[in-house]
């Protein structure tokens, strides 16, 4: 049995990061579905493939909210943070390959983090765009990307239009801006400890005292 795992929304300053583990037999032949790197794919594209994944793979999706990633712990990462998604993701599989994309810029210490993690003895291969290299991963990461973009769509049923959630949005951005400037406080699906959301707060701040 071999695994894949591969995360979505790592960095964005809205809603949560979403892991997803796909699992198969070493020759179910993934290529042929069309797999590959999410990003190199359309919304309507990943939907359609999740639907054949799901079809020759099992899956497990592992959800982590703004507010178990600004409760972390200052001494835990963000990459420690992952890592622990990856493993809890990848546990219920116990797969004999087990293929990750490493957000560490040391691969192999990523690997060794998610392996000290699993109780289980399985041979761990994390590399640097897996997504692109290994289709079981390409899978994963295509399964996580429609599951993120779908906690998007929630939130903006709820909140109105919040852009894709990265800081680098302009929408997003305005989004933040607007709900901070109306409540002082930033939406519970923001990641408050965020860099972006601490800026805003003050802009914010400064604004208010300037109107004295």
């Amino acid at each position: 049995m071999q695994c894949g795992v591969d995360e979505a929304g790592k960095g964005p300053v809205l809603g949560p990061m979403v892991v997803a583990a796909v699992s198969c037999e070493p020759d179910t032949d993934l290529t042929s579905l069309g797999v590959r790197d999410s990003k190199a794919l359309t919304p309507g594209k990943r939907e359609a493939l999740l639907i054949k994944i799901e079809e020759i793979c099992k899956i497990n999706i592992i959800t982590v909210g703004p507010d178990r990633i600004d409760f972390r712990g200052k001494s835990v990462t963000m990459n420690d943070c992952v890592a622990r998604a990856h493993a809890a993701a990848a546990r219920p599989f116990h797969p004999e390959f087990l293929y990750l994309d490493a957000c560490d810029v040391i691969p192999e210490r990523f690997g060794e983090t998610v392996k000290k993690m699993l109780p289980y003895e399985c041979r761990v291969i994390a590399a640097h765009h897996a997504d692109s290299i290994y289709p079981v991963v390409s899978a994963a990461s295509i399964v996580a990307k429609v599951y993120r973009d779908r906690s998007i769509k929630v939130l903006s049923k709820e909140y109105g239009e919040i852009g894709s959630g990265y800081p680098s949005d302009p929408l997003t951005i305005q989004f933040l801006t607007r709900y901070i400037m109306t409540h002082n406080v930033p939406p519970p699906c923001a990641r408050k400890s965020w860099k972006t959301v601490d800026t805003l707060l003050k802009k914010n701040s400064q604004k208010k005292l300037s109107e004295f």
